[in-house]
């Protein structure tokens, strides 16, 4: 009986017709524009080319001008390089079909020199856009600095020419020079918002004055401390010139061992914070510790300060008394003195600190936990590895987390790693 049963449900489920499936072409053939839009965007050019071979409504998508607004070429040489460059052919065909839809465009390259001179090619052919924003970014190094300067400059110009609307360059580790500056200036004074320039040997304090004395508009400057100069903050504190929002500087030595960094005169600082009140001053530093002695000996108007090497507990005193509008401290390594009355002092006089960032350094458990209460909540970002932290004859490590995390409104445990 139970035979004859299992017989019956067999030849049943033999019977019933099969269970069509859609055809994953047919799934994804339509979905709407918009959507596959959506996908291709996130697409390297090489796949975004292979995938409007699928079908029409896919190739239809690949010639959308809203797909071409915002694109990043990756260039590279090496065949361990994380990049994937696409074929310069495919780069010719996609300029001369969608260049004049180009408006937010950018250049990744590997530390070849081959792979800067291909982005400079590529610059070369956009005579027909009109970019919004340029990024010419170096992941290793060497990098744009070791192509031809004439080379260079001749490619940038064609974009700058024949870009009159640009609001955004970054053209960081780059041969730009004084007149390429001046071009872009002639072209975009009136659009230009953010400039970034860092680490440009070329580039002169005459060529930084010609974009203060004529961009208006200018809210954001990058550039190197060899760069600034009492005249550039004048400038830049002129009633009739721009109220900036961001000025980040960039110390690093161009010779190891280097002492000889000028100072630049308090008073100028303080011109450049009355023109504008809320600018942000961000310092990055990659000096040894002799190289620090010329800074903050008067006050400096500095709200972000990063240390990517050594810095001394002089140094760190002297950020306390001289630094006021201190926001955010980070500090790599400064080795094996305790800095308890140096993290006092900051915490003291510096009240709009609100992130610090500690590693390789020594704190006692009670001048951390008195710093904590110093700034209280405003502390919003707190990045300690557990090393730095040293118990002493009032806290052990246990005690500290509880009360810090008191003083903080909220749980809080030492980092393991640097977060930074």
């Amino acid at each position: 009986m139970k035979r004859n049963h299992l017989s019956l449900v067999t030849k049943v489920v033999q019977a019933s017709p099969p269970v069509k499936q859609p055809k994953l072409e047919s799934y994804w053939g339509s979905l709407p524009h918009h959507v596959v839009l959506r996908v291709f965007q996130y697409l390297p050019l090489i796949d975004r080319a292979r995938a409007s071979s699928v079908c029409r409504r896919w190739n239809e998508v690949f010639h959308i001008p809203d797909l071409w607004r915002k694109f990043e070429f990756e260039l590279n040489q090496s065949a361990t390089s994380h990049l994937s460059s696409p074929h310069p052919d495919l780069i010719r065909q996609i300029i001369k079909k969608h260049a004049a839809h180009l408006q937010y465009v950018s250049f990744k390259v590997d530390g070849s020199t081959e792979s800067a001179e291909a982005a400079c090619d590529i610059l070369s052919q956009l005579v027909n856009c009109s970019l919004q924003t340029l990024g010419l970014i170096s992941t290793a190094k060497p990098n744009f600095v070791n192509v031809s300067k004439s080379r260079f400059v001749s490619a940038l110009t064609v974009v700058i020419v024949n870009s009159t609307s640009s609001s955004s360059i970054k053209i960081e580790d780059t041969p730009a020079d004084d007149p390429s500056l001046k071009i872009l200036v002639a072209n975009n004074s009136d659009t230009l918002r953010r400039l970034k320039m860092s680490s440009c040997p070329h580039v002169l304090s005459d060529g930084i004055l010609c974009v203060a004395d004529h961009c208006q508009g200018l809210r954001e400057l990058a550039l190197n401390y060899s760069m600034l100069s009492d005249a550039l903050l004048l400038a830049l504190s002129r009633e009739t010139h721009v109220s900036l929002e961001h000025l980040r500087i960039d110390v690093v030595s161009e010779n190891p061992g280097q002492v000889g960094f000028h100072s630049i005169e308090e008073q100028s600082w303080r011109a450049l914070t009355r023109r504008s009140p809320g600018v942000n001053v961000v310092m990055y530093f990659f000096l040894c510790e002799e190289e620090l002695a010329t800074f903050f000996r008067e006050d400096t108007p500095v709200t972000h300060l990063y240390f990517g090497r050594s810095v001394s507990r002089a140094v760190l005193g002297r950020i306390g008394l001289r630094c006021p509008r201190l926001i955010e401290l980070v500090v790599c390594a400064n080795g094996l003195q305790a800095l308890d009355n140096e993290l006092l002092c900051i915490g003291e006089h510096c009240h709009n600190l609100t992130a610090l960032g500690l590693r390789e350094c020594e704190v006692s458990c009670s001048a951390f936990i008195e710093f904590v209460r110093r700034c209280g909540r405003r502390l919003t970002q707190l990045s300690i590895t557990e090393d730095v932290l040293t118990p002493d004859g009032d806290y052990s490590l246990d005690e500290m987390h509880t009360e810090v995390s008191k003083h903080l409104g909220r749980i809080w445990f030492p980092d393991v790693t640097p977060l930074w």
